[in-house]
């Protein structure tokens, strides 16, 4: 709730008044205009738009309530595989999660409360909402729009230069709410072996001893089962990052920037949402589309971006995340 901030006495009633505005997500304690509209200041601390609508915390959030039914099942015959538990630990305690560390603490920023502290207070939003404990987060020179979570007992989050120089406020803070879900989710043990696989596959990674160890240690159903498991965990982390976004549009812009780089700015939003309810319709009822769009997507890390939008959207009309939102 707003409040008048008094005015020194003798100043002109002609100088503006100003209020206090509390921000929704982070709680910083804002000073705006009189008869500012919602959207049109931005909070100091974590700078995402000030608004006086309510921004739910999660005090109790399971991840099966939001998971994707794919990632489900895909996890499931993960699992089903047997030792492979065994076996992803065997190959994560080979690497190493200190070498992870010492990667990034070495050649990426760390984002710290003195650091990017508007990037800080956007990770401890995600962190609060979903209710997890605050990995560390790094950013790493990187034209590639993208960013990533990996480690196994203490998880990090790794943001490319090229993804926060592209995106606004509130669809970084998409992003590092997707990651954050990563980690809700207890996807990184698997997630980290499946980057691990992708990395040792580059030819500057795969004449090096780590690829030899994978492949002694993870057979080649393994290794597939775990990259077709990556690619449907992704569709559970945008669902991650709605819940805490609390708005729709900011996944499916953040996804229309994925899909039309710098020429986003030209892209019609509403059109694009129309392309990505075609895609799935023609994904549900033309085999020969979905035969293609299987096969193409099983060489990518990440869904296709309009297929994450579709995916959103299907969610968000079958009533499940309004459900969510409610309780």
């Amino acid at each position: 709730m707003a409040r008048k901030k008094s005015e020194p006495k003798g100043e002109s009633n002609a100088v503006a008044k100003t209020l206090f505005v509390r921000c929704r997500y982070c709680g910083q304690k804002n000073t705006v205009r009189e008869g500012y509209k919602n959207g049109e200041a931005k909070c100091g601390r974590c700078k995402l738009a000030l608004s006086n609508e309510f921004h739910k915390k999660f005090a109790d959030l399971g991840k099966h309530e939001y998971v994707h039914p794919s990632d489900s099942k895909a996890l499931a015959a993960l699992r089903a595989i047997p030792g492979i538990d065994t076996a992803l630990r065997q190959l994560l305690k080979v690497t190493g999660e200190s070498a992870i560390r010492v990667t990034f603490m070495a050649s990426a920023v760390k984002v710290t409360p003195k650091q990017c502290p508007d990037l800080h207070a956007k990770l401890q939003i995600a962190c609060t909402t979903l209710g997890v404990d605050m990995p560390d987060l790094y950013i790493q020179q990187n034209p590639i729009v993208n960013a990533f979570t990996g480690g196994v007992d203490n998880p990090i989050i790794v943001l490319h230069s090229g993804l926060i120089e592209r995106l606004n406020e509130e669809e970084i803070l998409a992003v590092i709410a997707h990651e954050v879900g990563h980690i809700h989710a207890e996807h990184v043990l698997y997630l980290t072996a499946a980057q691990l696989i992708l990395a040792v596959a580059t030819i500057p990674l795969a004449s090096l001893p780590i690829a030899g160890i994978i492949k002694e240690l993870l057979t080649a159903s393994m290794r597939g089962a775990l990259l077709a498991w990556m690619r449907r965990a992704e569709l559970s982390c945008d669902r991650a990052a709605l819940l805490v976004t609390q708005d729709p549009h900011v996944i499916g812009k953040t996804m229309m920037k994925l899909a039309g780089g710098t020429l986003a700015s030209k892209i019609d939003y509403d059109l694009f949402l129309e392309q990505a309810r075609e895609f799935q319709k023609n994904y549900d009822e033309k085999k020969l589309d979905k035969f293609w769009a299987d096969i193409i997507n099983a060489g990518l890390s990440h869904p296709f971006p309009i297929w994450r939008v579709s995916e959103i959207l299907k969610w968000v009309d079958s009533g499940q995340y309004a459900d969510l939102m409610k309780k």
